[in-house]
């Protein structure tokens, strides 16, 4: 299967994790893409695990948090891959704490890398994407934005402000023939959720060491395989981002191995 050969693509977070899981998903189906990250090593290692697929793969530093950086980043990378067919957005920070423990900065933080990021991303995308084939962009919001995920009030506030913001722009780019989705991951062993790598997208939830655990009985996933792997969250967005999605807009898929019926 080669939906991604002669197709364009940005991903950002793409140094690990569901990111990474993405960037080699695309590149295995024939895509030229740009993977961006803050982690300089996330990206060599992205790189490494491409091998012989390198040559179709750019990894570029961008710091979704950092306007500049943002906008210098998408150009070099629309420069690169000649112009731009398919934008996701999986660059992300997860963090947690007692809510009244929660600083003003920290919370800022986390909005800024995870919903400003994000729409600087699509902001400084949109002239590229006009001019691209069956242009689509995917976001990552998270089950939270819906569902109760204890001393993670940050995340979720930023997760539902990607899940508004996706519809928003879903209706606002129709007639442009811009399609924006968002998928909802929950109970994905990622670099993410386990704290590994160095990555925007790889920052560990470090729950207060007081948590009550009894409040993530209901996160426990349905099927009787444990967490599912980035795998299962790439796949999904591969298929949105590919011209197979071409009628899917406007709404978010739950990838969460029926978490939450």
């Amino acid at each position: 299967m080669e939906r991604f050969e002669n197709r364009r693509v940005i991903v950002t977070g793409g140094g690990s994790g569901i990111g990474q899981a993405t960037v080699l998903r695309m590149l295995r189906e024939g895509g030229r893409i740009v993977a961006a990250d803050v982690s300089e090593a996330g990206l060599a290692d992205t790189r490494q695990k491409a091998g012989d697929m390198a040559d179709r793969l750019k990894g570029i530093i961008i710091d979704v948090s950092n306007e500049q950086s943002v906008k210098d980043g998408v150009a070099e990378a629309a420069q690169w891959l000649g112009g731009l067919d398919a934008l996701v957005n999986a660059a992300g920070i997860l963090r947690s704490s007692h809510t009244e423990q929660t600083s003003t900065e920290s919370f800022e933080q986390i909005l800024r890398i995870n919903l400003v990021g994000t729409f600087q991303m699509i902001r400084e995308s949109i002239k590229y994407l006009r001019e691209g084939k069956l242009p689509s962009v995917v976001n990552f919001s998270s089950t939270s934005a819906m569902f109760a995920h204890p001393y993670m009030s940050a995340y979720a506030a930023s997760k539902g402000g990607i899940q508004s913001m996706t519809h928003a722009m879903a209706s606002e780019f129709a007639k442009d023939n811009i399609r924006f989705t968002a998928v909802q991951p929950g109970s994905i062993s990622s670099g993410m959720t386990d704290g590994s790598g160095a990555s925007q997208q790889s920052v560990g939830p470090g729950l207060p060491e007081d948590a009550d655990m009894s409040l993530f009985m209901k996160l426990a996933p349905a099927l009787g395989q444990g967490f599912g792997g980035a795998d299962a969250v790439a796949n999904v967005v591969a298929m949105l981002a590919s011209e197979e999605g071409y009628f899917i807009t406007g709404t978010e898929i739950r990838i969460d191995g029926g978490t939450h019926f």
